[in-house]
């Protein structure tokens, strides 16, 4: 049995699968070892994941992980966290989300891979491995595009009332929050990237809304200036040229292609692929599951 994962820093899907049909996909917190320690990943794994396969734990043979924080560095906890709940386990594989997201967009294709959900990235692929990529540096430095950046930009908009004042107003009112509380979730309480990207529910409801559209196309324009404009298209070395066509993952992208296109046509780009969740694209890859 195979037991396959895309994890993100809200929520991670799990897929076990016998190799020629998927048998569930499941769904329990989102797993970052950036933002969460080996003992915390464990108990996840414990309290959420094992309750729900029961003894179809004991029939797992491999494991595929993809998650968001999955660095070089950061690889060995997650690792580490899987081999310790799955012990019998004979193969754990730990990428990072960004090679998860290759593999569902690309497969074996080159291509533009990008990322924009609770966080963002991107990368150039050359159909094997990832050859560029610019740091997408998190949500406090980086992440443009994101949910969790969309999220900020809002609160902070509407805060120092850069937001017209019926919009300022009708946010205050439907989120039911303060300034006081507001303060507390980003400073104060553990995982503010998650609660910054819960507000960009506020923009979809509003997106027709001018000032709204404004901010969500300027995110993605950053998105697009500070990140994708970086890498190479034309390799010299390689004799080869990548088409300016980025494909995404993510619940940010998948609900806001259209001032995801506007933006992408600031920067000469155009949209292939954008799917929702990589996880049975991801089961496809990995075994080639004849059916999802």
């Amino acid at each position: 049995m195979y037991l396959i994962a895309d994890s993100g820093s809200t929520k991670t899907e799990w897929c076990i699968t016998n190799g020629t049909t998927f048998n569930k996909i499941i769904t329990t917190s989102g797993i970052n070892p950036v933002l969460q320690k080996e003992e915390e990943i464990c108990h996840i794994l414990n309290a959420e994941l094992i309750t729900q396969i029961h003894s179809e734990k004991e029939d797992i043979d491999h494991i595929y992980f993809y998650g968001a924080g999955c660095t070089q560095e950061n690889i060995p906890v997650v690792t580490s966290a899987l081999n310790k709940v799955f012990s019998h386990t004979r193969t754990v594989f730990v990428g990072s989300d960004l090679l998860g997201a290759a593999h569902a967009l690309c497969g074996n294709t080159p291509g533009v891979v990008c990322i924009l959900g609770t966080g963002a990235n991107s990368c150039l692929y050359n159909g094997k491995e990832i050859i560029e990529q610019v740091s997408p540096l998190g949500f406090i430095l980086g992440d443009e595009g994101s949910g969790a950046y969309i999220g900020k930009r809002l609160v902070s908009d509407v805060l120092k009332n850069q937001l017209p004042k019926d919009l300022c107003e009708l946010f205050m009112e439907q989120t039911q929050l303060t300034p006081a509380t507001i303060i507390r979730k980003v400073y104060r309480e553990p995982m503010p990237n998650r609660f910054l990207a819960s507000l960009s529910k506020f923009c979809y409801e509003n997106r027709n809304h001018k000032a709204i559209k404004e901010l969500l196309i300027d995110s993605f324009d950053s998105f697009f200036k500070r990140n994708v404009n970086q890498y190479v298209y034309n390799r010299k070395d390689t004799h080869t040229y990548y088409e300016r066509k980025a494909n995404f993952v993510g619940s940010i992208a998948y609900y806001y292609r259209e001032e995801l296109h506007a933006a992408a046509n600031l920067n000469g780009f155009t949209l292939g692929k954008i799917i929702r969740n990589p996880i049975e694209e991801l089961v496809k890859y990995r075994i080639g599951a004849s059916s999802i």
